[in-house]
């Protein structure tokens, strides 16, 4: 209902703006549908008496059937394979800009997205609710000063965050200044919906009673070398006049040669009187090849609201270095390595010594041999605490026309667990292709094969194999008001046209 007004608010705005009769209308309409089959299957959960569990003599217990039980003096709850459950989910996006309603620089941009499930009735993540306004603003933009109202997105250092309300940047364009504030009711983070929609709370608790309140500012000084940013941002919640988060933050980019980049920030997080996430990175560019090595600490953020920030997450740091380099002509190899570590928790663990470093690692290399082929493949291994993984992938490319590339990709990971049982090895072989004969429309199919082997001393142990299909369609409809002719040559006294 909610999204059904915001659109008919904005086709209204643009009834009344607009004149009748107005010239040089335009608009850009791109519809996108996707559409696949896939399976997964979950585990269902199981309780007995312990008198009837079976002690192992190397410890532990079995089920009469075999499964492994946790027990405690009285039950044993234990975990057996649940049935397979398939899913087709079918996602439709739209996405519209127009302008040329009788006021220069006004422009109207919306974006929606359709999704449902197809499957044996099962709910796959993501299709609830059904319509959903992504975006949805009118935009009056001049050289120093751009403004929106509507539903939109802000992407800046404290993250993606949508709201719905009032945006507004002026700029100094001689100076290279630009200040933006902003008012409205905030979205959830990550997601185009109120805090408050059910599809966010599926338990039905913790959630506030009423969409918060954000304004912000934002301010932004750049130059050839010099790119610097501040934001500060403040949610309250409007039943209770309590705060909801308030953040800031900064960030520098620094170039002080062609081929040499420094980059760093850091945020604040004022609710909580902690520093949180930081980065700092710096990068070489050469003849041929790239060098990057930087450091970055991350902690979680969370809402006042919630309960999560009672359980006093830690950061993480990471020392991370990369690399490409391109040796011979239509060949690139690349790596990239990183070191991390939690800080210390404070949790008294005298029975067990607990891990808090791991390590990643990922190479790999792209070669084309030829115009239209071209080749991928890659390794990566990641030891943690907890798990660890380890894999390769493999990828062929095939463009027989301009008008089509076929694609065949195979991969191979497996994924042993530390402090449970179920190890897991996944293979994946696929193909791809897409066919786009004109600017104005494209479709492309995808089939893969993943066979799933998990591997574990129980009744629990079981191949989960299926083939996966998807198809996609993309239609891109328009005016030519934003096409403008490209003037005839005009030739010159050498005889050649310009």
């Amino acid at each position: 209902m909610r999204t059904h007004r915001v659109g008919v608010l904005l086709w209204t705005t643009l009834a009344v703006l607009a004149p009748s009769g107005a010239e040089a209308q335009g608009y850009r309409l791109r519809l996108d549908s996707r559409v696949q089959g896939v399976s997964w299957r979950g585990v269902i959960p199981g309780s007995l008496a312990r008198a009837d569990a079976i002690e192992q003599p190397g410890g532990g217990f079995l089920t009469p059937d075999g499964h492994a039980a946790l027990c405690g003096p009285e039950r044993c709850t234990f975990f057996t394979p649940g049935p397979v459950l398939r899913g087709v989910p079918w996602v439709a996006h739209g996405d519209l800009s127009a302008w040329g309603f009788g006021v220069r620089g006004l422009s109207l941009r919306a974006s929606a997205r359709w999704a449902t499930d197809l499957g044996d009735g099962t709910t796959w993540p993501g299709t609830e609710p059904t319509v959903e306004l992504v975006e949805g603003y009118l935009e009056y933009g001049r050289e120093s000063l751009t403004a929106r109202a509507g539903r939109q997105f802000l992407t800046s250092r404290l993250g993606a965050y949508g709201l719905d309300g009032g945006r507004a940047s002026v700029r100094d364009l001689l100076r290279g200044l630009e200040v933006t504030g902003y008012l409205g009711w905030g979205l959830a983070r990550g997601v185009s919906l109120p805090v408050t929609d059910p599809a966010l709370n599926p338990l039905q608790d913790f959630q506030p009673r009423d969409r918060q309140i954000v304004a912000g500012a934002e301010a932004a000084l750049t130059s050839r070398v010099v790119d610097l940013r501040a934001e500060y941002r403040r949610e309250v919640d409007p039943a209770v006049d309590y705060l909801v988060s308030e953040r800031a933050a900064a960030s520098l980019a620094v170039r002080p040669l062609p081929a040499l980049g420094l980059s760093g920030g850091a945020e604040y997080d004022l609710s909580f009187g902690h520093i949180g996430s930081a980065d700092f990175t710096v990068g070489w560019i050469g003849r041929g090849f790239t060098l990057g090595a930087g450091w970055r600490r991350y902690r979680p953020f969370f809402d006042l609201w919630t309960i999560w920030g009672a359980f006093s997450p830690v950061a993480h740091h990471t020392v991370h270095a990369s690399g490409s380099v391109a040796p011979v002509r239509n060949l690139t190899v690349h790596t990239r390595a990183e070191r991390y570590q939690f800080d210390d928790t404070g949790a008294l663990t005298p029975s067990m010594a607990v891990e808090d470093r791991g390590w990643r690692v990922q190479t790999g290399a792209a070669w084309a041999p030829a115009t239209r082929w071209s080749l991928e493949g890659g390794y990566h291994a990641e030891f943690g605490p907890g798990a660890a993984s380890r894999g390769v992938d493999l990828r062929a490319t095939w463009l027989p026309t301009s008008a089509l590339w076929v694609s065949a990709h195979g991969a191979r990971m497996r994924r042993p667990l530390e402090l449970r049982y179920s190890d897991a090895d996944l293979t994946v072989v696929g193909v791809d292709a897409e066919y786009r004969p004109s600017p104005r429309w494209r479709v492309g199919l995808q089939a893969a094969s993943w066979r799933e082997e998990r591997t574990r001393p129980d009744a629990s142990a079981l191949d989960w194999n299926q083939v996966r299909l998807a198809a996609r369609l993309t239609l891109l409809f328009g005016s030519n008001a934003d096409r403008l002719p490209l003037p005839r040559a005009v030739r010159t006294a050498g005889g050649g046209a310009r």
